[in-house]
């Protein structure tokens, strides 16, 4: 039988706590500029190069945190990664309680998916943060 404290060979699962994505970007300031401009982020890490450009930074609110570096920064801690950071994507799926507030602080930000409904209950709007990466906000009926 598996229950929440084993898998199905009956193994022992592991404890999760936190999610939290490290998006990989040309530049991170305009992806910090974002969250803090226009959702009251919190910028909770910093990390510059030697000439004060950021190679890494993150973002905090309400439980959710996102971490951003730059590829240059991933390629030089590790030299033979370049390969294997191209042709990745994600898009980050966030819930939120008040879509027209939320559609409001974007207003600017290039639109992927205007707004629209779903079939499993929610309202939904996708745009492209500065990085390239598709955010997308959800709020359920």
């Amino acid at each position: 039988m598996v229950d929440a404290r084993t898998n199905p060979r009956g193994m022992p699962v592991p404890a999760l706590k936190q999610l939290t994505p490290v998006l990989i970007v040309e530049e991170v300031e305009p992806c910090i500029k974002f969250w803090t401009d226009r959702l009251a982020f919190e910028v909770t890490n910093r990390v510059p190069d030697p000439d004060g450009k950021l190679i890494f930074a993150s973002v905090q609110k309400e439980g959710i945190e996102i971490m951003y570096q730059t590829r240059a920064s991933v390629i030089s801690e590790q030299p033979g990664s370049a390969h294997d950071l191209t042709g990745h994507s994600v898009a980050l799926f966030i819930t939120v309680a008040d879509l027209d507030s939320v559609e409001k602080a974007l207003a600017g930000a290039p639109v992927v998916k205007p707004r629209h409904d779903t079939f499993y209950g929610s309202t939904e709007i996708y745009v492209l943060e500065p990085g390239g990466n598709t955010v997308g906000f959800a709020q359920f009926s």
